[in-house]
């Protein structure tokens, strides 16, 4: 039985997830060991293992990257994802707000903010990688940034002041380096 994963990706994605040359295609399947079929008439992409003993969990890998290249990060930032210790989290507006496209237009404004500057403070703060994109806010870091990033980007989404996520998010950050500090201060039992 052969393992294999369908991923959708925009057709406006498919040149960043092929790549010039199709080098991106190429370096995902080397990596994972994998062979994608991408169809860019419907945007599915297909993930299988190149040989019978391939690892079922290096295909999971690729298929995040994928998912991740569709959700609009660049493939360089994607490939963070082969480190066991990152995920990528999406959040998807339309199971919250319903298909009203002036409404999710409005709410991806409020998390990018003027310039780009909410989401960069989201980024530089809580150490994870941001994606803006469609009808999605996807996050890539490790399991404590992408938990502080995602509650910051979910009280934008409740309608929090900017300056109260600030807030959060600097006192967040302050709360991590007074653990890894302590963390490597204590003593070894």
């Amino acid at each position: 039985m052969q393992t294999k994963f369908n991923v959708t990706v925009p057709q406006d994605r498919i040149g960043a997830l092929v790549g010039e040359d199709g080098k991106i295609k190429q370096s995902i399947e080397n990596t994972f060991k994998a062979k994608l079929n991408i169809d860019s008439e419907s945007g599915i992409v297909e993930l299988t293992l190149a040989s019978e003993d391939g690892d079922a969990a290096s295909l999971l890998k690729a298929r995040d990257i994928v998912t991740a290249i569709g959700r609009g990060f660049s493939p360089d930032r994607a490939f963070v994802l082969r480190d066991d210790e990152i995920i990528l989290d999406i959040i998807d507006l339309r199971e919250i707000f319903g298909r009203n496209d002036d409404t999710i237009s409005r709410i991806k404004g409020r998390v990018i903010g003027r310039g780009g500057k909410i989401r960069k403070l989201i980024e530089e703060l809580s150490k994870t990688d941001v994606s803006v994109y469609g009808h999605t806010i996807s996050l890539i870091g490790d399991y404590d940034s992408i938990s502080i990033a995602r509650e910051a980007t979910l009280m934008l989404l409740e309608g929090k002041q900017h300056s109260t996520v600030y807030k959060f998010l600097r006192q967040r950050r302050r709360e991590q380096k007074i653990k890894k500090i302590t963390e490597l201060w204590e003593p070894t039992k």
